[in-house]
């Protein structure tokens, strides 16, 4: 069972991180999510979701919205550092922060691990495992572009939120599928999201 650490930060696009978890369990995956306060507040101003603040009811929320999926579910608070995900002896196989804000990405590139996101992700950086880093902003500003080279310098994977279109969604959803479908693919983790470029369609 593939381990992933999956964090949502308080950029908007937090159904691009929803439908990745979906995606995840959906794969047999075993996830640890890390929620900061902002994404809670994101999701109750972008899907009129209230994310519980206590871990063990926060995952029975996100659990009932697909029951019966293969994968595994835990939740971990901003502080607890004695979450697998805090410790370069129990790292993850990947991690991925989506969405993911431009805060969050500057203390990634500059090693501040002031909470469990920032320090999961330094933990990655360290091991030399797999970071996707989800930015949803437009524009960037010099200062973004210049965290975004050293993080990518560093070995982690930028994937901004930027859909393609040329499979003519119809839905939202099929949007932000396509987001989603590349962030599966750069984790190695199968999906049928959408169809493969120059397979049947």
């Amino acid at each position: 069972m593939k381990r992933i650490t999956l964090a949502w930060t308080g950029a908007s696009g937090l159904h691009y991180g929803l439908r990745l978890l979906d995606g995840l369990l959906a794969a047999g995956c075993r996830v640890d999510l890390l929620v900061s306060q902002t994404a809670r507040i994101v999701a109750k101003q972008e899907l009129d979701l209230n994310l519980p603040s206590g871990s063990a009811e926060l995952v029975a929320v996100l659990l009932a919205r697909n029951p019966g999926q293969p994968g595994e579910l835990k939740a971990y608070g901003r502080d607890e550092w004695f979450a697998p995900a805090a410790s370069g002896s129990n790292p993850a196989d990947a991690m991925v922060v989506c969405p993911c804000t431009m805060g969050s990405l500057a203390a990634i590139a500059h090693g501040l691990a002031d909470n469990l996101i920032e320090r999961a992700a330094d933990v990655m950086l360290k091991e030399k495992r797999p970071l996707i880093l989800v930015p949803r902003e437009t524009p960037f500003s010099l200062i973004h572009l210049r965290n975004m080279t050293q993080l990518a310098e560093a070995g982690a994977t930028i994937l901004p939120a930027n859909p393609g279109f040329y499979h003519r969604p119809e839905t939202v959803e099929q949007v932000v599928d396509f987001i989603v479908a590349r962030i599966l693919d750069q984790l190695g983790v199968a999906h049928s999201l959408m169809p493969r470029w120059g397979g049947d369609v």
